[in-house]
């Protein structure tokens, strides 16, 4: 039997356990097919980069909507932060306790501020790019190649180094999470 009319081209190879393989390792796309190690460098490098762009849109659009809340505060004439519970001082911690959970009363949650209709359609597009990229790497993380989660989880915290210079005791702190 002649084998050699066959065509023996390179393909993908889709591994579902931990591995370390590097030629024909395909990245999320067919199209995005590992031949040598200088195309794994630079995919590499590239997943790096994919994964500091996360942080970098998480860290923009949490200070895009500061941005959006100080201009509505400053439009609406209101000059100091607010509290949680919306009020300009701040509240003692007894207040809401004694307002709602002692008396059967539901406290009401402060619902913050109208957004304009630019900056809500800014915000998504941020929200939508960000969803989007943290599924791709998820993606990336699940070719279970063990040197592209490396990629990914480094291109994080490299990220997270250079972005996360400052803390917000008080804020919400979302972590990498696929949404």
């Amino acid at each position: 039997m002649d084998h050699g009319a066959h065509n023996m081209a390179p393909r993908c190879s889709m591994h579902m356990l931990w591995n370390t393989q590097i030629i024909d390792t395909c990245v999320v796309f067919s199209q995005w097919h590992i031949r040598s190690n200088l195309q794994f460098v630079f995919s590499f490098f590239a997943i790096v980069a994919l994964g500091m762009l996360y942080e970098y849109l998480r860290v923009f659009s949490r200070d895009f909507d500061k941005l959006i809340a100080m201009k509505i505060r400053i439009q609406s004439g209101r000059r100091t932060p607010l509290t949680r519970s919306g009020q300009s001082s701040p509240e003692r911690q007894g207040d809401a306790e004694e307002r709602g959970l002692l008396n059967g009363l539901r406290v009401a949650r402060n619902q913050g501020c109208a957004v304009p209709p630019l900056y809500r359609v800014m915000r998504a597009v941020l929200y939508g790019a960000s969803v989007g990229l943290s599924f791709f790497l998820m993606l990336v993380f699940m070719t279970y190649n063990a040197y592209l989660i490396f990629a990914v989880v480094l291109g994080a915290a490299v990220g997270h180094y250079i972005l996360g210079g400052t803390i917000e005791p008080n804020g919400p702190d979302k972590g990498m999470a696929c949404h």
